[in-house]
């Protein structure tokens, strides 16, 4: 009886507390080691949090830590808290260990993160493969099933007439991989659906989130080799296979966000043949809502895919921008996105070894720095 009474006291404590959150709720956005202009994940997050909290009437600004530094994010969460918002939003898994740094200290406080995996929290416990930590119910975190993205992405590109197609991620982070590796399978079975044997794959990590002139130069040497299409897959690495496949009307598929405004801006109109994209900004409202309705509920890293049968409505999926044609059209995309949701096809998610194809030829060849 005693232990009913216990757990009854403290639901009713956080309920107070959810309460009180939604009637004095002020939201911030840390970004990582970007800034709210990247194209990416730190813009999109930056937007989504501002434009609800505009349309509830909810204070909100934004921090940019000094530098790309642990200690940098953690100044800049602090930083937050003191100023008095108590709803801190934050893009990218190198916010991790600020993460751990904090969230146990600031109980009152809610953090949401998006892309932070209990692996990469488990890297900034530094603790053993039996990390058992429970996560603070005052930390949600969203992952994102990339494998099924980067699949759409990689079997939308075959069915569009491209065979000769190049992975180029940042870093082989987990996130990366799956986007990698599900491009694989989804070119793979396009390739099997039209009875193709000719599509090849080169597949390389650049090692870092951003382009530079030695990228550049090996998307040179893809592009002037037959390469069709780049999957530029690592926040700004995008530059290096945007501007390699301009000189030469070649063609680049965008990643975590809706990129064909961007590249095309840059590279010239039409270059984007679709992005294999994460729900930010769907998780950035649904994780408001929830908080102003007072229904948050954390302590959990939360694994985001396929929600029904609608495109639309999925936390992954293919950009709107996508260049549907007779080979693949809208229709088409949306009649695979209801397959994979009724189980009717599967994508591994599995990182530890590289996808079994039987129809296309994939050159993995490392990393190129």
């Amino acid at each position: 009886m005693k232990k009913f009474v216990a757990l009854l006291l403290a639901a009713m404590m956080a309920l107070t507390v959810c309460s009180a959150l939604a009637e004095d709720l002020k939201v911030a956005m840390i970004t990582d080691y970007g800034d709210i202009t990247d194209q990416s994940f730190n813009q999109t997050t930056y937007e989504a949090a501002k434009a609800w909290s505009e349309a509830n009437g909810v204070d909100f600004v934004y921090y940019k830590p000094a530098s790309d530094s642990d200690q940098d994010r953690i100044t800049s969460i602090e930083k937050a808290i003191n100023d008095g918002y108590n709803a801190l939003i934050m893009p990218g898994y190198a916010f991790a260990p600020a993460i751990v740094a904090t969230v146990e200290d600031y109980s009152d406080i809610k953090f949401i993160a998006l892309d932070v995996s209990e692996f990469d929290l488990q890297d900034a416990h530094g603790t053993s493969a039996d990390f058992s930590w429970v996560y603070p119910e005052n930390l949600y975190s969203a992952v994102y099933q990339e494998e099924l993205c980067g699949y759409m992405a990689g079997y939308a590109a075959v069915k569009l007439g491209y065979k000769k197609l190049g992975f180029l991620g940042g870093m082989a982070v987990p996130a990366v991989v799956r986007y990698g590796y599900g491009f694989v399978q989804g070119a793979d079975a396009a390739a099997a659906d039209m009875g193709l044997t000719d599509v090849e794959i080169k597949y390389v990590y650049g090692n870092q989130f951003y382009g530079d002139a030695d990228i550049t130069a090996y998307m040179d040497t893809w592009y002037a080799g037959g390469t069709e299409v780049v999957f530029a897959c690592g926040g700004g690495i995008f530059t290096s296979a945007g501007e390699a496949a301009s000189k030469v009307g070649k063609k680049v598929i965008g990643v975590d966000v809706d990129q064909a405004a961007t590249i095309d801006g840059l590279y010239g109109a039409g270059i984007t043949v679709t992005s294999a994209m994460k729900g930010l900004a769907a998780t950035v409202k649904s994780q408001l809502d929830a908080l102003k309705n007072g229904t948050f509920a954390g302590g959990k890293v939360e694994n985001l895919g396929l929600v029904g049968e609608d495109p639309d409505a999925n936390f992954v999926q293919i950009a709107p921008s996508t260049q549907f044609a007779d080979g693949f059209t809208a229709d088409d995309y949306k009649a695979l996105v209801a397959k994979m949701f009724k189980g009717e096809i599967t994508v591994s998610n599995d990182i530890t070894a590289e996808p079994a194809v039987t129809a296309v030829t994939v050159d993995y060849q490392g990393n190129i720095k």
